[in-house]
């Protein structure tokens, strides 16, 4: 059976926070997620120890547009690769200015030391999937799933008995059974999220792959793991959302339940500081915060 290479980026210096994953075919290898920009240099290194080029990269399946997962395309794009993408998030890789400045206000002067450069993708080399229509690349088959709820352009891509899942099935270390669901503005939506892993739950799978970091062999467990915490969260925002907490009490309230959480998984202070650098609290606090108000607060 064809198997995949999980490409760690060590972003920022961080083992096992963002991976890329590689697929070879006879004229070259597949590439689930590109990485950011930032991290090109690794993605070049990982590519050399598999034997290619970033020329071999013929097509990048992109499970969404946040610059952790995309960042790098439209450098691969420059070098022939095709870029599989969401209806949704394609316009925004043609024409980025709107996912950079949204970027921009989150993470200010850090954008660059984070991101790199972010490049057009040439229209001519976008490819856009549908819901559930196999995508057939140099003798390989993919399905994409659309699963919104972190973001709203997002993809899992089913290929033989693999999921790879994007950020829809959470953050979840090697090693580890602890659980955290990146939840950043400004598209987080909790019902969606729920209907999203539902639907995955019914995916023919035996693993599920996580860019935030690689396979997980419980998928069934993975799965109603987050279903639970989705609950737990629900039940969460409704204690503590109704007095519209500031953005930096909610983040150290939300730190606090996250903090529990771990606890019950046994997670030890740096393992809860792992987790931290991965998927940060402040970012997730902000994500609930603008659902709440958008959807929540006048219902």
């Amino acid at each position: 059976m064809a198997e995949y290479h999980v490409i760690d980026l060590y972003f920022q210096g961080i083992p096992q926070a963002i991976a890329v994953f590689a697929i070879p075919h006879e004229g070259g290898v597949i590439l689930v997620e590109s990485g950011p920009g930032s991290t090109l240099p690794a993605l070049v290194c990982g590519l050399e120890r598999l034997g290619y080029r970033l020329e071999d990269v013929t097509d990048v399946l992109l499970t969404h547009i946040h610059l952790d997962h995309a960042g790098a395309a439209g450098a691969l794009a420059r070098r022939g690769a095709r870029i599989h993408v969401h209806p949704r998030g394609a316009p925004h890789m043609v024409n980025p200015e709107r996912l950079l400045a949204s970027a921009g206000r989150l993470y200010k002067e850090d954008m660059d030391r984070l991101w790199g450069y972010f490049l057009p993708v040439p229209e001519e080399q976008v490819n856009i999937p549908q819901d559930g229509q196999p995508l057939e690349l140099h003798g390989h088959v993919f399905v994409p799933y659309d699963t919104p709820g972190h973001a709203s352009h997002h993809f899992a891509y089913l290929w033989n008995d693999v999921l790879f899942t994007g950020d829809i099935a959470g953050v979840r270390l090697p090693g580890s059974r602890h659980v955290r669901l990146p939840t950043p503005p400004p598209e987080f939506h909790l019902e969606q999220w729920r209907a999203s892993i539902q639907k995955l739950l019914q995916v023919p799978a035996r693993q599920w792959v996580l860019t935030h970091f690689g396979p997980v062999d419980d998928p069934q467990w993975h799965g109603q793991r987050i279903l639970e915490i989705l609950d737990r969260l629900d039940a969460w925002m409704q204690t503590h959302m109704p007095q519209m907490p500031d953005a930096e009490t909610l983040t150290q309230q939300l730190l606090a339940w996250t903090w529990d959480l771990g606890q019950e998984d046994g997670l030890t202070q740096e393992e809860h500081e792992r987790y931290e650098k991965v998927n940060p609290t402040w970012m997730s606090a902000l994500g609930v915060q603008r659902y709440w108000r958008k959807f929540r607060a006048q219902a």
